[in-house]
């Protein structure tokens, strides 16, 4: 084993799967090899399943990583990364695991990588406790833009549990280094817009979705723009039954703020709409910028960007919380927060103001 290395323990905070991407994607970023123990301990199956080993397999191409423990339940990784290089990779998950996740333990890496890089990744697109895509493309990607990171993702084809089938292709830019970015006040709601998407179904799904959203958002007071995406069941070409809807809300401050609902067998379309339509509702209530589900993605990125970043967010989640301890740790920052778990809060830190192609001590 190395001298230097960073170790974690995979049971800190939430005790889940999303420790493990952060830990592995920020140690890639500063090439230096990683321990971690007790993986995801708080769940009912602890240890690596097939997406975690597919997340991890993903980063170590990527970074040329030297790997051990990688196996199916191992509760113990040791990760050695490399140079992050560019190009153009393929992975597919085997399952309905989620595309995104997979996705979103490469981008950090990939946002200092020596070139441009097109990933196409098969699994699921639409997952439960996962970011769906149309989440990661209207909301996730400009945000992360904001801070100088541009990448781009289309659905090549929607994919649900337990068929999956999806596939998204994502492209990369490379940055010499990340910007701070200040979103506190959301501001007047400018525009609302959504998908609402159902696949091997009957096309009304989609319309109901759709149409239980907008009349909540109307209730509220929004006006609010859904298209529908369904498909002739004579010729869909996906693998399985599913739906769900993704709804957006872009403000004056330049925030957008975003929710979700998938469907499942017994579950009405109405339902689904309605789910989506009033989460947002409530976070816009806060008069914050950033959504519950944005707020722990963006913590990596404002500890690596270079200067000092402010983001309010609707709501202090343990996923957030969890990541701000492990981000700390690994990176020797100090964020600032002001508020309680499950309640509005402040976050601000001084990044580390990381460069292409160096690494900290």
């Amino acid at each position: 084993m190395p001298e230097r290395f960073i170790e974690i323990d995979g049971s800190m905070g939430e005790g889940g799967g999303a420790v493990l991407r952060t830990a592995l994607a920020l140690g890639a970023v500063n090439r230096m090899p990683v321990w971690i123990h007790h993986i995801r301990a708080k769940r009912k199956k602890p240890g690596l399943q097939p997406q975690h080993l597919k997340g991890v397999e993903a980063l170590a191409t990527v970074t040329g990583a030297r790997v051990r423990g990688m196996e199916l339940n191992s509760t113990e990784l040791f990760f050695e990364p490399s140079e992050t290089r560019g190009g153009k990779y393929k992975f597919d998950i085997g399952t309905a695991g989620s595309t995104t996740l997979i996705l979103q333990i490469l981008m950090p890496a990939l946002a200092f990588a020596s070139e441009p890089a097109e990933v196409e990744i098969r699994g699921g697109t639409d997952n439960p406790f996962a970011p769906p895509v149309d989440f990661l493309k209207h909301v996730t990607l400009p945000i992360i833009f904001k801070l100088g990171y541009r990448v781009e993702v289309e659905c090549l084809q929607r994919g649900h549990y337990p068929r999956g089938g999806g596939r998204i292709r994502a492209r990369t830019f490379p940055v010499e280094k990340l910007q701070a970015i200040h979103l506190t006040e959301a501001g007047k709601v400018l525009r609302i817009a959504g998908i609402s998407h159902c696949v091997k179904l009957p096309p009304h799904v989609g319309t109901r979705q759709a149409r239980a959203a907008k009349l909540t958002l109307l209730k509220a007071g929004y006006n609010a723009k859904i298209s529908i995406e369904t498909y002739d069941p004579s010729s869909d070409p996906h693998l399985g039954p599913g739906s769900g809807i993704t709804i957006w809300a872009e403000t004056e401050s330049g925030a957008i703020l975003g929710s979700s609902s998938l469907g499942k067998p017994g579950k009405p379309a109405e339902r689904v709409g309605r789910e989506a339509a009033s989460s947002l509702v409530a976070q816009l209530k806060t008069g914050f910028a950033v959504d519950r589900y944005l707020t722990d993605q963006l913590i990596p990125y404002i500890a690596l960007a270079e200067g000092r970043s402010e983001i309010w967010s609707t709501e202090l989640t343990t996923h957030t919380l969890t990541n701000v301890e492990l981000v700390e740790k690994i990176l020797g920052v100090k964020f600032e927060i002001d508020g309680k778990l499950g309640e509005p809060g402040r976050i601000s830190v001084e990044g580390r103001g990381l460069t292409r192609g160096s690494n900290f001590d």
